[in-house]
């Protein structure tokens, strides 16, 4: 009888076997190709319900030459996302790609390889981030604009295209917003979902090659994961860190590392290298933590810590609160050479890897600006002001570097200057540093606004503070502190071309007139 039994079994699993796995019935969000180099890339898709699907690669539009298939899974531990990497690929090649699973196909996919390391080849590229779909409380379409910056940027033409830091806001900036902030991996992925519903998003990301990159709002704003106390709450920082991770690699295609985190570099040819820092995964708590640089006026972080004092003195009518002098506790915790934005181990391959570069230009990715501007430094690198000047000293025997940065919503370039308004007047690094965005959410002139509660205080800064050249301020190249933008780079043997571009596509103007471009010749 009991082998009978087993006999029985044996058959019934056998049975079960053959029978068809279930399949996704149809799909959403479009279709990405991250990570993309000469031979490979990590391609996405998401699937609207659990269940099997195919991912098919062909040289042509049509897939009547499919060079790669896979199985892949969609389970509601990764919300349904999809993605696999692909190796063996043909560099400066062309690919089309989708995801099937019966009747069912996925939007369809490009994206082109980069060209080996000794190809002399051209290549242009945009990038742009902090972007939330968020709509108004009562409302359906996004608060901040249609996602323009997306339809601008896929109409380029690009060889690949970047969103670098806060491709999601789990804390919304839009006004009234009564949904809460978003905290677990589940409230996380509905933030994703909500961008990507979005088509000029969607349809960026599958048009071609899409790096991601993540920045504070992943997690929460201004976020450390050695700090638990943020604007929006309490929470563990390194438990938030785990979930905004798993979200993060869910619906991005993206390497990332317990040890590495987001840091990589992808060569695109001869002519360019980038090098995308990761700003969030190691750095040391800010400065402010515990109220160490609180102002006794406000109870709050104070304005520009960094500024000097005659500096403070002169906006003390806008801002009373800057007539107080800056705590030597806030200063010293600025300056401490102990505390890191980069994490030993990032700082010491990055600097080795751009050094070792033999590509003509490096470019640099960077989350938060790199030049000073003195307003609220805890969260970028004037807030960890040892590791700025170890970079800015180590990059000096590094030629044509150049900094693309977003994060503070504003377009704002300049030389990132070892000083600037300290005793001894500005001394420069030689390095220019171009932020642009917001692409969709609060622009920095109305952040402005707001923190001083005074209307039209960001323009009295731009127009004192920001364009005047020092001792009387910061000299900008450009400062457009209240547009949406995005930035396009054209890389040659000989020079690289950054144009920083409005909503709309055309080269970005301010009141004092165009915004670059800004060219970068070839030094040997």
């Amino acid at each position: 009888m009991r082998l009978l039994v087993g006999a029985l079994i044996a058959s019934a699993v056998f049975v079960l076997s053959l029978a068809p796995a279930a399949s996704a019935d149809s799909f959403s969000l479009g279709v990405a190709a991250g990570e993309v180099s000469p031979n490979s890339a990590v391609l996405w898709g998401h699937a609207d319900q659990t269940g099997g699907t195919r991912l098919e690669l062909a040289t042509d539009a049509g897939f009547t030459q499919i060079v790669r298939h896979f199985k892949v899974q969609a389970t509601t531990a990764n919300d349904l996302t999809v993605q696999r990497r692909v190796n063996g690929l043909q560099s400066s090649t062309r690919y089309w790609y989708r995801f099937t699973s019966g009747a069912a196909t996925s939007d369809v996919g490009s994206f082109v390889t980069a060209p080996k390391t000794n190809n002399d080849a051209a290549i242009r590229f945009a990038w742009t981030g902090d972007y939330d779909a968020e709509p108004a409380v009562g409302e359906t379409e996004p608060f901040w604009n249609d996602f323009g910056v997306f339809t601008s940027m896929q109409a380029e033409g690009n060889d690949f295209n970047i969103g670098l830091g806060d491709t999601i806001y789990s804390d919304s900036e839009v006004p009234g917003r009564l949904n809460p902030v978003a905290l677990t991996v589940e409230q996380k992925w509905a933030k994703y979902r909500l961008n990507l519903g979005e088509a000029p998003l969607a349809d960026l990301r599958g048009a071609t090659g899409f790096y991601s990159h993540w920045d504070d709002h992943e997690f929460i704003n201004d976020f450390s994961r050695f700090e638990s106390v943020f604007s929006s709450g309490t929470i563990d920082g390194q438990v938030l860190y785990d979930r905004g991770v798993k979200a993060f690699t869910d619906f991005a295609p993206v390497d990332y590392s317990g040890g590495d985190g987001l840091y990589r570099t992808q060569r695109w040819g001869k002519n360019l290298e980038l090098f995308f820092l990761d700003e969030r995964s190691f750095r040391s708590a800010k400065a402010s933590k515990d109220g160490v640089c609180d102002n006794p006026q406000t109870g709050q972080p104070d304005l520009a810590p960094t500024a000097p004092q005659n500096v403070r003195n002169a906006f003390a009518l806008l801002v009373p609160s800057l007539a107080a002098p800056v705590s030597q506790a806030c200063l010293a915790a600025i300056n401490d050479p102990n505390r890191t934005l980069l994490g030993d181990r990032q700082m010491k391959r990055f600097l080795h890897d751009v050094a070792h570069s033999s590509a003509r230009f490096k470019v640099v990715m960077n989350e938060l600006p790199i030049q000073q501007y003195y307003a609220l430094p805890y969260d970028r690198w004037e807030g960890y002001e040892a590791d700025r000047q170890r970079v800015l000293s180590a990059l000096q025997g590094v030629r044509n570097v150049v900094f693309l940065t977003t994060d503070v919503h504003a377009t704002l370039v300049n030389d990132a200057r070892f000083k600037t308004l300290e005793p001894g007047g500005p001394q420069n690094s030689g390095i220019l540093d171009v932020t642009v965005g917001p692409a969709a959410t609060a622009t920095f002139a109305r952040e402005i606004n707001d923190a001083i509660g005074v209307p039209g205080a960001a323009t009295l800064i731009d127009d004192l503070f920001f364009e005047p050249q020092p001792p009387s301020g910061l000299g900008m190249r450009c400062s457009g502190i209240d547009q949406f933008s995005y930035g396009e780079v054209a890389v040659s043997s000989t020079q690289l071309t950054i144009t920083p571009k409005d909503i709309d596509g055309n080269p970005l103007t301010t009141d004092d007139g165009a915004c670059g471009p800004f060219v970068l010749n070839f030094q040997s």
